[in-house]
């Protein structure tokens, strides 16, 4: 059965690279435009991984990453940042973010950060 993977930006394109790439590769892509409809969407799909940009308008990745945790302690978030933002990378993570992905980010690069979120048991 194929992987479904949640991406949640608020730039079309950046939703049109990952999901390019990744149903490349046989993912069921669904996407979401902020944080508040990361959520809505989360709970009504529940993929198998989600990737979150951190910066959207209305409610940010940082706060939809945890709000999904509430209701799924489980799931599977791989943080999506531009350079320069460690700062929130290490907030993220310490939210339950299993990994992340800087942007801009080479194909590879997704797809190899993917597939280990997928292997890895959420924490």
């Amino acid at each position: 059965m194929p992987r479904s993977v949640l991406v949640v930006d608020d730039a079309a394109f950046m939703r049109m690279m990952i999901r390019d790439i990744l149903s490349k590769e046989g993912y069921v892509i669904h996407e979401a435009v902020n944080g508040r409809d990361a959520i809505e969407k989360y709970l009504e799909v529940r993929p198998d991984l989600t990737t979150m940009d951190i910066t959207m308008p209305e409610m940010d990745g940082i706060e939809a990453l945890k709000k999904i945790r509430e209701h799924d302690p489980h799931a599977r978030v791989l943080m999506v940042s531009a350079m320069g933002q460690q700062k929130l990378i290490v907030e993220a993570l310490e939210a339950g973010a299993m990994d992340f992905l800087v942007k801009p980010f080479q194909p590879t690069k997704v797809l190899e950060t993917v597939k280990k979120c997928l292997q890895t048991s959420p924490r």
